[in-house]
């Protein structure tokens, strides 16, 4: 009796731990995350995929959610978006995430956010 011999083939949902350069954040399909959605396609290297119950936003590197701008295309004064009602809208995100007065800024990797963290990046020698 001859022993056969099965190859598995690679799987494509392998892991892979090589920084992608991304950074992102999902939003309920209601009518907020549209218009957010709405105002974040038009940003560079900014990708917006609407699905059936939620709107994902991804993007290279950085990108900065602009309350005015989001208030402004709600049809309402500025200030009236805030980090508060992004949160509310936002489901869930990638990257680091760091809330301003005026806007939300999403980073893909730490290093770029330490300066607004208050992060030194200098090693120390012990």
């Amino acid at each position: 009796m001859t022993e056969q011999r099965f190859k598995t083939a690679e799987s494509p949902f392998k892991s892979d731990n090589t920084a992608s350069n991304m950074c992102g954040f999902t939003l309920m399909n209601n009518q907020v995350g549209v218009v957010v959605a709405e105002v974040m396609r038009d940003k560079p290297n900014v990708t917006v995929t609407p699905l059936p119950s939620m709107i994902r936003v991804d993007a290279l590197n950085r990108m900065d959610v602009v309350y005015d701008e989001v208030s402004e295309a709600l049809g309402e004064e500025p200030g009236y978006f805030d980090a508060a009602q992004f949160e509310e809208s936002m489901s869930t995100h990638y990257g680091r995430m760091i809330h301003e007065d005026d806007r939300t800024i999403m980073f893909a990797n730490p290093e770029d956010a330490a300066e607004y963290i208050g992060f030194d990046l200098t090693a120390e020698s012990r």
